[in-house]
């Protein structure tokens, strides 16, 4: 069970504590940032590898599973590629980049988003630059790119609000199944999984089940509970209790192969940006101190590893 953090560069290279923290607490780690587009390519063919390349060292030396995020979102396209252009260069354009990053880390990456929030909230196709100039196609593309320059690579669809039995997740089950049947090399589905400390997911295991059952594997790929603040003690177990019943669930599936924290610091969280009045989402304060939900997962770990070995038939 791969159980990790999505990393920021600048801790990793600047705080000591931050990146001895991350090599002990964690056997799989992703690139919060460094591998998106934009970051890569800032200019037409000029790519700043430096980033992505620290944290495969990094998770190298200290024995950890890469998990690449991502090769294709609409938010983070770089500035030089121009809505005017016509498909066909967008297209090799696009092409060239999954291509490019996926040989330059072939054997290194465990496992990629290939492609990253693809739907709308009401389970319609999200309406890109991608889906404008490229139509459906762009998504089978890129899982097919992807998989000619890296064969040993699991590819995810990865997106958010799929964590119930929502019209998104709907939507994204119809998706899945239609890209296999066209022989579309899918192997996984990541959800998402940010989430408030008082809304936790609904038949969360048997919405995994259900993509499981497709025949993909199914990963927690963001995870991160946010909290109205101020935060009190009870908001806080509150808060412990969704992330261990989220690591349940996962735990529960055997096609759930990993398990991942939108980063581990509120130091570093990306929440208090983006949600007014929330904060304190991960597993250890900002001074690194751990939270009830850090023990709670240790716990749940605990446990499902004593059943694993008082029932040795499971899986």
């Amino acid at each position: 069970m791969r159980i990790g953090s999505a990393v920021d560069g600048r801790s990793l290279s600047l705080d000591p504590a931050y990146s001895s923290l991350l090599g002990a607490e964690f056997n799989a780690v992703t690139t919060e940032n460094a591998m998106k587009w934009r970051n890569l390519e800032p200019l037409p063919g000029v790519y700043a590898w430096p980033g992505a390349d620290q944290l495969i060292e990094f998770a190298e030396r200290h024995g950890q599973a890469v998990y690449g995020h991502t090769l294709v979102w609409h938010s983070d396209v770089p500035t030089w590629v121009s809505p005017d252009w016509p498909a066909e260069r967008l297209r090799t354009e696009l092409r060239d980049h999954v291509t490019e990053v996926v040989s330059r880390y072939r054997g290194r990456v465990w496992a990629w988003d290939v492609v990253n929030e693809v739907l709308d909230e009401d389970g319609s196709l999200r309406e890109t630059l991608f889906l404008r100039k490229l139509g459906r196609r762009y998504i089978a593309d890129a899982f097919r790119w992807a998989h000619a320059a890296d064969p040993g690579a699991r590819l995810f669809i990865n997106d958010y609000g799929i964590e119930g039995r929502t019209r998104k997740a709907d939507a994204l089950l119809k998706l899945v199944k239609e890209l296999r049947r066209e022989g579309v090399p899918v192997d996984g589905v990541g959800f998402q999984s940010h989430i408030a400390w008082d809304q936790p997911p609904r038949d969360l295991t048997g919405n995994l089940r259900r993509f499981a059952d497709v025949g993909v594997s199914v990963a927690i790929t963001e995870l991160d509970v946010r909290v109205e603040l101020p935060t009190t003690p009870e908001k806080l177990e509150r808060q412990a209790a969704v992330y261990r019943q989220v690591l349940r669930s996962c735990l529960t599936v055997p096609a759930c192969v990993s398990f991942t924290v939108w980063g581990f610091t509120d130091a570093r969280s990306w929440i208090p940006g983006y949600h007014r009045g929330y904060g304190a989402a991960c597993l250890f304060d900002g001074n690194l101190a751990p939270k009830p939900a850090h023990q709670a997962l240790i716990d749940e770990l605990g446990r499902h590893a004593g059943t694993d070995r008082a029932s040795p038939t499971t899986n």
